[in-house]
C-alpha cells in the first residue's frame, strides 16, 4: 500500500488543488494522470448547500448518462406473467417473484438495480431491511416501481444512475471510465450536474451548488469551475 501512496502523492503534486478548472481542462488533467493499469472510474462529487436531515432539503433522482457508465449493470426484476417475459426480453439478469425474494433473503444479491411491478411490492416490501440499506429498494418516484418494465430495464442497462445526497450534503457518482473520450466525459459530467440542479429541493436556501470535484479511482481530485458546467 505504501508504494501506491507514493505514486499517488507524486501525481497529486502535479495538480494545483487551489485552482478551479474549466470542466474540459479538468477532464484533460484527470486523463493525463493515470497511475494504474486498469481502466479507472471517473468520479464526480458535488457539494450542495442543503441539510438532508430535513425532508424538504433531500436531493434524490435518476439521470441517464448520454455515454453510459462504462460498466455493466445487473438488473433484477420482480414480476409475473407477461411482465416477467417482458423483463427477460429487455435483458434483465434476474427475473422472478416469490422465488427471487427467497434468494434475496438467503443473501443472493447479485444485482445492481432492482425493479418491480406495482403488484409485486407486497413481496418486495418484506425485503426492505435487506434492499434498503444497499440502496436497492424499488421506488415509484425513481421509476423503479413501474408497469413499463422494458423501458426501465433498458434505461438501467443503458447508463441510467441514481443519485442521493449524503449526510454531509455531498452527491457523488461514477460518470464514466478513463478510456472514455474527453468529450464523452464532459457530456456525462454535465448531464449529472444538470440533473442535480433540476432536483433542487424547495427547502434549499442560499447557494445550492457550492463545489464540484472530479477524480479517478486512484487519482488526485481536481476542482471544477461551476460556471463551466452550468449552461
Amino acid at each position: 500500500m505504501a508504494k501506491k501512496g507514493k505514486r499517488l502523492a507524486a501525481v497529486a503534486e502535479t495538480v494545483d488543488r487551489s485552482k478551479s478548472l474549466d470542466l474540459s481542462d479538468a477532464v484533460k488533467v484527470i486523463k493525463d494522470c493515470p497511475i494504474t493499469k486498469f481502466d479507472e472510474t471517473v468520479e464526480v462529487a458535488v457539494n450542495l448547500g442543503v441539510d438532508p436531515r430535513h425532508a424538504d432539503q433531500m436531493v434524490r433522482g435518476m439521470v441517464s448518462l448520454p455515454n453510459g457508465t462504462g460498466k455493466s449493470t445487473r438488473v433484477a426484476v420482480f414480476a409475473k406473467g407477461d411482465k416477467a417475459a417482458e423483463a427477460e426480453t429487455a435483458g434483465a439478469d434476474l427475473v422472478g417473484a416469490e422465488d427471487l425474494a427467497e434468494r434475496v433473503q438467503a443473501g443472493e444479491i447479485a444485482f445492481d438495480r432492482c425493479i418491480a411491478t406495482p403488484d409485486m411490492m407486497a413481496v418486495v416490501g418484506r425485503l426492505g431491511k435487506i434492499l434498503g440499506p444497499r440502496g436497492l429498494m424499488p421506488n415509484p418516484k425513481m421509476g423503479t416501481v413501474t408497469m413499463n418494465i422494458a423501458e426501465a430495464v433498458q434505461a438501467a442497462k443503458g447508463g441510467q444512475i441514481e443519485f442521493r445526497v449524503e449526510k454531509a450534503g455531498i452527491v457523488h457518482a461514477g460518470v464514466g471510465k478513463l478510456s472514455f473520450s474527453e468529450e464523452a466525459l464532459v457530456e456525462n459530467v454535465s448531464a449529472f450536474v444538470d440533473a442535480i440542479v433540476k432536483a433542487k429541493p424547495s427547502g434549499a436556501k442560499g447557494t445550492y451548488v457550492k463545489r464540484i470535484g472530479l477524480s479517478s479511482t486512484m487519482g488526485p481530485g481536481v476542482k471544477v469551475s461551476i460556471a463551466s458546467v452550468r449552461p
